[in-house]
């Protein structure tokens, strides 16, 4: 009811060769699957997509290690339950059949032909009876030189004058790398019993960021050059276990500690040189257990989910600051679900105590979060449904330090320790309708968001402009889209669109910002035996937040993929004929500092990439079990 089932036909399985390759083959509405990138993004920037498999949380070495043919469905919400966390606006839930006795080993690799950037992987599984061990590396990396940032500003000062000053990008240097080790071991009594540990380290560093720009202010120019390194590290402990108490009930818990060191700093001498540092520390502690029991009538699951998290950033240098932050969240749901004849229902309560203290601030905080969904099958094929849900939305984390950071001659950026959690109330209704060879809907959104974290800016007495956020009024969204996909020619011709408009209301307290876009998306996908050739266009994502329309750039793919015994090979041509690739845009309305930037990627226009993925799996059927609930923490709490 918060969405669709997906069966894949057996022509999109023998197309794809891992997790993220079926997803794109599948055009998702609103969602642009990345299989180069092995990302997901919501076009709609409504919130966070969750990938999980057979109920947890999935990392991007386990959907690059998922065997497509294994898959049996895939269940995509694009409305969550209660259970699903803050900022998660789709879910997508890959079900699998049962794994095989034996072993499995997995190569992936996609370099970049036309840049310095490139990811590999390596996957390696063993099941022996009861047992399982999977052990998997992954490792990115990109040296590019084709970012860049062209900026102009104009600062209305205390005697109303108009100062201007504009920043344009003469040369970048980004080098990063990132390696991720996780060790899974599954113990599996038949079905009715798992136990499973998992022990996963992830290590990245950025030595070298670097931007140099001309300014240009007071008819003179001068360079400017700004330089950011960082590093981290992160050990992540994962605890499972699974009991299916009778034929209709079952218990689940499941323990994630987690721990993050971080180092950063940062250099720019716009003017004259500022610079600072940051060493900070992350602690987390996450458990979960689920209760479920299967009525005749319903289905009853009631949750219990505890976090915790301790935050320790110290800033040296120019900003000098140390930022101590303790958070404790209990959280409790629970959720019935059932049907009488054509009508589906489902109904849900979550409520959740925030403690939270930050040097000298404190406060508690209770929280609700009611969601309910009804649904109607008017006829065979056609579905009419109600969403309505309430949940609170955290602040930024490192919104909520107390640093002060420069982040040129004239600009602030400050924390703020008082902001607190606002809250969404949605009203979506939906007429869905699908049979063989179509699948369509239409579909209306209304969000309100109480008293959000907004945009605040002030001017100083010598001209200075701070930013922070506040909590204000209120934000307002309507959406309206539609989405269909059509098997033009069945199991070898599939053709799919969407589009529609949403309409942005903003309500500080010294402003009222409105603005409408529109949107689309097209993929035309030809399965040709062992080949496949796909075609695929968005015009990126228009909105406004606060005082700031953005937009994220439009993305074209033409791509050909050719798959032969355990190997495939993909070649992907993204942003054809574009040499100066506008990946982002933005502009600043506020009344005292209007700013308008755009950034250019240089390497991501014309970009040629190739994926080599090879496979071998040996052994019998196996009855692997399912984990149902999967917790993480990546969030180190930095104010950049």
């Amino acid at each position: 009811m918060d969405g669709q089932t997906i069966y894949p036909s057996a022509a999109q399985k023998n197309a794809s060769s891992n997790g993220y390759h079926l997803l794109q083959r599948l055009s998702l509405p609103n969602l642009r699957v990345d299989n180069v990138a092995h990302t997901i993004t919501a076009l709609d920037a409504r919130g966070l997509v969750q990938l999980r498999i057979n109920g947890i949380l999935a990392s991007k070495q386990e959907m690059l290690a998922l065997k497509p043919e294994a898959i049996r469905k895939i269940d995509f919400i694009d409305n969550p339950g209660v259970r699903y966390g803050d900022d998660v606006a789709y879910v997508i839930n890959i079900i699998t059949r049962r794994e095989d006795n034996g072993y499995t080993l997995l190569l992936d690799a996609t370099p970049t032909l036309t840049s310095s950037n490139g990811s590999g992987m390596a996957f390696g599984k063993y099941i022996h009876k009861k047992s399982a061990l999977s052990v998997s590396y992954n490792y990115n990396g990109c040296r590019l030189k084709g970012n860049g940032m062209n900026e102009v500003a104009e600062y209305t000062l205390n005697n109303d004058d108009i100062y201007t000053i504009e920043r344009n990008s003469i040369s970048s240097l980004y080098q990063q790398q990132e390696h991720d080790i996780k060790l899974t071991y599954n113990l599996a009594d038949s079905t009715a019993q798992v136990f499973q540990v998992s022990l996963s380290e992830s290590h990245g560093v950025t030595p070298k960021n670097i931007s140099v720009r001309e300014i240009y202010e007071n008819a003179s120019s001068s360079l400017a050059t700004k330089k950011q390194t960082s590093k981290h590290n992160s050990p992540v402990l994962d605890l499972y276990f699974f009991r299916q108490l009778t034929p209709k009930q079952s218990v689940t818990a499941n323990a994630v500690g987690t721990y993050q060191q971080t180092d950063y700093s940062y250099y720019y001498d716009e003017v004259k040189p500022y610079q600072y540092c940051v060493n900070g520390q992350t602690a987390s502690a996450l458990s979960e257990i689920n209760y479920e029991y299967r009525l005749k009538p319903f289905t009853l699951s009631a949750g219990i989910n505890h976090y915790y998290k301790y935050v320790r950033n110290r800033y040296e240098g120019d900003s000098d600051a140390l930022s101590v932050m303790r958070q404790n969240n209990l959280y409790a749901f629970c959720n019935i679900k059932g049907a009488y004849k054509a009508f589906h229902y489902a109904v849900g309560l979550g409520a959740s105590r925030l403690h939270y203290t930050q040097n000298n601030h404190t406060y508690n905080l209770w929280a609700y979060r009611p969601k309910a969904t009804f649904s109607y099958r008017i006829m065979r094929g056609l579905q009419i449904s109600y969403n309505f849900g309430m949940k609170p939305r955290s602040s930024r984390i490192a919104m909520t330090s107390d640093a002060v950071i420069q982040t040129n001659s004239m600009e602030y950026t400050i924390g703020n320790p008082n902001l607190k959690p606002s809250r969404d109330t949605n009203h979506e209704l939906r007429i869905t309708y699908n049979n063989n060879r179509w699948s369509a809907y239409v579909n209306g959104l209304f969000r309100h968001c109480h008293k959000p974290n907004m945009a605040f800016y002030e001017r100083t007495d010598d001209n200075k402009f701070l930013y922070t956020q506040i909590n204000q009024k209120a934000i307002n969204l309507l959406q309206l889209s539609a989405y269909a996909t059509y098997w033009t020619v069945p199991e070898k011709l599939q053709a799919s669109a969407y589009g529609g408009m949403q309409r942005c209301f903003n309500y500080g307290f010294s402003y009222t910002h409105l603005y409408t876009s529109w949107f689309y998306v097209t993929q035309l996908t030809a399965y040709l035996g062992r080949f496949t050739l796909q075609a695929y266009l968005d015009n990126g994502n228009r909105f406004l937040e606060g005082e700031s329309k953005g937009y994220s750039g439009s993305y074209a793919g033409l791509q050909a993929s050719f798959r032969h015994k355990d190997w495939q090979f993909d070649l992907t041509w993204s942003n054809p004929f574009t040499n100066n690739y506008k990946a982002a845009e933005s502009e600043l309305i506020n009344n005292q500092i209007y700013k308008h930037s755009v950034n250019i990627n240089r390497d991501s226009g014309n970009s040629v990439t190739i994926n080599i993925s090879w496979r071998l799996t040996r052994g019998k059927k196996h009855n692997s079990p399912e984990k149902k609930i999967h917790l993480q923490d990546k969030n180190d709490g930095i104010l950049k």
